[in-house]
């Protein structure tokens, strides 16, 4: 159990995480969305094996606009009605101002978090096999899908082999970011026309080996459905409803 987040089925976790999301969004004040990004924090150290550094790194950036969104959604929030409870350089901060800074700030910690699990415990070929066996998506949208994903780390490859080539020719660097920005159709075209290449190998290539788009009745690699599904499920609603109830039992 200790890495179940991993072996869960990639389509059950993605509707889960879907729900609790479209839940969470109908709920303003700031308990829920705190109580409920906790529970997501305990169950992926429970039974997740994340890279927690790197989950740092990835989730800085959205601490950094939760803040944001606290300070702004408090300065300038158009009810400012409630008791006011601080003051700073002559502005009034009150109560319903501090709630609504909390609440959306604690929704986009929930939300974020929520993602980078489906990120960091997903394997991204696993889930488009899910998506056509459990979900019945279109195999030519699934197999597309698949092969734009493993297309990302060449393209980026290439993209670094073209800048060293114009360098080595003697295509200096613009210092101006403008500039910059313009010459990138210098390694954008050649790019373009290094995928489209590509794409028709690929597309080639699963034509000679049978492919034709229609469903299939049978796999090589079976995803299924299995009692890890249903434990993981079964916590997250139960964080999902604690969440929701936390006004009766924090009274």
């Amino acid at each position: 159990m200790r890495n179940a987040l991993h072996k869960m089925n990639p389509s059950v976790k993605f509707l889960l995480i879907t729900v609790c999301m479209l839940t969470m969004a109908f709920y303003f004040d700031p308990w829920t969305p705190l109580v409920f990004w906790g529970g997501v924090l305990v169950l992926q150290i429970l039974f997740s094996r994340i890279n927690w550094k790197k989950w740092s790194l990835f989730m800085l950036p959205f601490f950094i606009t939760a803040i944001g969104y606290f300070w702004t959604t408090l300065v300038f929030s158009e009810d400012q009605s409630g008791i006011v409870i601080w003051s700073l350089w002559g502005i009034e901060f009150t109560e319903t101002q501090l709630n609504q800074a909390m609440s959306l700030s604690f929704r986009i910690l929930a939300f974020s978090s929520l993602s980078l699990m489906f990120a960091l415990t997903t394997n991204p070929v696993t889930f488009v096999l899910s998506l056509m066996q459990q979900l019945r998506l279109s195999p030519k949208i699934a197999y597309g899908i698949m092969v734009g994903y493993q297309f990302l780390p060449v393209l980026k490859d290439e993209f670094t082999q073209i800048g060293q080539a114009h360098r080595l020719r003697g295509v200096g660097r613009e210092k101006n970011a403008i500039q910059r920005l313009l010459g990138i159709r210098r390694v954008l075209i050649p790019m373009l026309a290094g995928a489209v290449r590509k794409a028709e190998r690929a597309a080639f290539a699963m034509e000679a080996r049978g492919f034709t788009g229609e469903r299939r009745s049978s796999y090589f690699h079976v995803i299924t459905v299995g009692k890890v599904d249903a434990i993981i499920v079964t916590l997250f609603l139960l964080v999902l409803v604690l969440s929701c109830t936390n006004k009766f039992w924090l009274g």
